[in-house]
C-alpha cells in the first residue's frame, strides 16, 4: 500500500501470475467466483464502492454456480 498499488496473483501451472483488472478496474478471483475487488476504489479509500462491487460479484451468476457446486459436494 505504500506504493499505492495492490498485486493479486493466481497460481497457474505451478507459477504465480498477476491478475489484471478489467476495464472498470475490477480484479475478479479465479478461485472464488464472485470475489470482486474494485482496485481504484480500494486504493483511494472509497469503501462504499469496494463493498458495492463485492456485493455485485456475490450477486453474479458465476457466484451462484460456485455456491451450488459447493452445496453439491456435501
Amino acid at each position: 500500500m505504500l506504493e499505492n498499488r495492490l498485486d493479486w496473483f493466481s497460481l497457474e501451472a505451478g507459477e504465480y501470475v498477476p491478475l489484471e483488472a478489467d476495464a472498470a478496474g475490477v480484479i475478479k478471483s479465479r478461485q472464488f467466483p464472485g470475489l470482486w475487488l474494485a482496485l481504484p476504489a480500494l486504493l483511494s479509500g472509497d469503501m462504499v464502492k469496494v463493498l458495492a462491487t463485492l456485493q455485485e460479484g456475490l450477486s453474479s451468476a458465476e457466484h451462484e454456480e460456485f455456491v451450488q457446486t459447493l452445496k453439491n459436494k456435501k
